[in-house]
């Protein structure tokens, strides 16, 4: 199981899933107007707005990923 990177800048409200560590990765998703990330049973969930609504838009495993939160 590879490792990935989930990067979620609280300032910006923008999500990036890299398929490795942050220097030398590939860029898997990019999401904007992102509000939140939870933490749900074994992933993260990433939350997007849509319209007037939060829409859960991606789930990644919480078991091979790093999640980074920048601000």
């Amino acid at each position: 199981m590879n490792m990935q990177t989930l990067t979620f800048n609280s300032t910006t409200k923008k999500v990036q899933l890299l398929s490795g560590s942050r220097g030398d990765s590939k860029l898997l998703e990019n999401f904007e107007d992102v509000p939140t990330v939870k933490i749900m049973d074994g992933y993260y969930e990433v939350m997007q707005i849509q319209g007037e609504q939060k829409v859960p838009v991606l789930r990644v495993p919480i078991a091979n990923t790093n999640m980074l939160i920048q601000k």
